[in-house]
């Protein structure tokens, strides 16, 4: 077992069918892709790690310990961070006072003196330390996905969870952001799961990517495999993308 697994995880909201015994192994150190259409399940997968839904069947499992009766509010200090499709911050709250509430959910007795320069340094690593003491309201949509992005990696977390980090971001914006990850993995010994519709990041940067149609697993297996994949064209990429290096 991985440092996550999802273990025949299975949710319904009234009649629809959110996750249909879905299993998922994310190795420690590794970067994975978890890929399908709209609605097929994705982010109700990150929900669940998180403790933001509960599992009607099966469970989530973090380096070895089952979380299906963990509260949200500790997984973040058990080590999981994430970032949010839809961009959620303090629009009021400056930059850094927004990364600072990561820091304050991971290390309730640290000086605040010691929480506020981890966070600067944060700010510096996704680039965004000019823009500190500004508020997040009115920042461009690419500056507001980097403070969650920081805020999430000021909570110190061994897995982090990206939801479509490459929402909104331009042709070499995403080819930055393909080596940032890498970095996050490489840098700060991070275990990275990526949810994303941009498929040429996906296939460049993961190790193993799993993928969904109407809540259940259609394929899982090396890039260049999935991508090959019959179901997996049919279901969403429409035609084979280019190969994988």
């Amino acid at each position: 077992m991985g440092l996550l697994a999802l273990e025949n995880a299975r949710l319904r909201f009234g009649g629809i069918v959110a996750l249909d015994d879905v299993s998922l192994d994310v190795a420690e150190g590794t970067i994975a892709g978890l890929i399908g259409p709209n609605g097929a399940g994705k982010t109700t997968a990150f929900n669940v790690i998180t403790r933001l839904y509960r599992l009607e069947s099966g469970d989530v499992v973090f380096d070895g310990h089952s979380l299906r009766h963990t509260p949200p509010s500790r997984v973040v200090r058990m080590g999981i961070a994430r970032t949010f499709q839809n961009v959620e911050l303090f629009p009021t709250m400056t930059v850094l006072e927004n990364v600072l509430v990561g820091g304050h959910a991971f290390a309730r007795m640290k000086r605040e003196s010691e929480l506020r320069k981890d966070a600067l340094d944060t700010l510096e690593l996704v680039g965004i330390h000019m823009h500190a003491d500004r508020p997040a309201a009115g920042l461009p949509f690419g500056t507001l996905k980097r403070i969650e992005l920081a805020r999430a990696l000021a909570s110190k977390p061994r897995l982090l969870l990206l939801d479509e980090p490459a929402g909104g971001l331009n042709h070499e914006e995403v080819g930055e952001l393909a080596d940032f990850i890498r970095r996050l993995r490489d840098e700060l010994k991070l275990t990275i799961l990526l949810v994303e519709h941009h498929m040429n990041l996906v296939m460049q940067v993961s190790d193993h990517v799993t993928v969904l149609n109407f809540g259940r697993t259609i394929a899982s297996g090396p890039p260049a495999e999935v991508q090959r994949d019959p179901q997996v064209i049919e279901a969403y990429l429409g035609g084979e993308l280019e190969p994988v290096a």
